[in-house]
């Protein structure tokens, strides 16, 4: 059983930060409850929860979804659950949190357009059995488009406070890191299998994931209430 924790720390070390970023998230809490990101922490619970759920699906037969040995351990429902999920948290967060009326309607839209290439998807992909890749790829670009605008807003405005203490700034910059190439990674595990395995995308993703976070942690911890937006 040690062994085995041993492995599962080594192959999966992302997943122990996500539950160390929850920690961190909650012992700030006080520093941005009453902002847009108030429903983060459960959020990063939610990311970690759903990680150990996958992993259990696809190395034990207790969380198996479906009893037909080729797909026993097909995990990929609740990933294309989450990623649903989770851009529709993160359009909220940016919708709300712009100020210029023409940008927040050009998030509205956009993110329609994002939420129906997910229904699009379904008419051509099995969302038990496969990556909505292509849905995630226009998600993430609209993602990064929020940011971009939120990014532009935050230039043009005037505060007392350094970026440094505002943590949605240091969610954006993680965010925007890992958008960047999420799409690109998962689709060539897809599509690319070989080019996939052979230059490791795989690892890289862990690393984005790991710099994502740090990102995050770093703005629960230099964070300050009254620096936020």
């Amino acid at each position: 059983m040690t062994q085995e924790f041993l492995n599962f720390i080594k192959d999966n070390y992302y997943i122990p930060l996500y539950l160390f970023t929850w920690i961190v998230a909650v012992a700030g809490y006080k520093r941005y409850y009453d902002t847009v990101l108030k429903y983060f922490p459960v959020f990063i619970i939610y990311t970690f929860l759903t990680e150990l759920l996958g992993y259990f699906i696809k190395h034990t037969d207790e969380f198996q979804f479906f009893s037909d040995y080729r797909y026993a351990w097909h995990n990929v429902i609740i990933y294309n659950l989450y990623s649903v999920v989770t851009f529709c948290f993160f359009y909220y967060i940016y919708f709300n949190v712009l100020k210029n009326k023409k940008h927040k309607v050009r998030i509205k839209y956009a993110a329609i357009i994002a939420l129906a290439g997910y229904l699009v998807s379904l008419l051509f992909q099995n969302p038990f059995h496969k990556g909505l890749y292509y849905a995630d790829l226009v998600a993430s670009i609209v993602l990064l488009y929020a940011i971009g605008l939120y990014f532009i807003e935050k230039r043009k405005e005037s505060s007392y406070y350094l970026l440094k203490h505002n943590l949605l700034f240091w969610v954006s910059i993680g965010l925007f890191i890992f958008h960047i190439f999420f799409p690109f990674i998962f689709i060539a595990a897809y599509d690319l299998p070989i080019f996939y395995y052979e230059y490791r995308l795989h690892d890289l993703l862990k690393i984005l994931i790991v710099i994502m976070y740090l990102c995050f942690i770093s703005g629960f911890l230099l964070g300050k209430r009254r620096a936020f937006r």
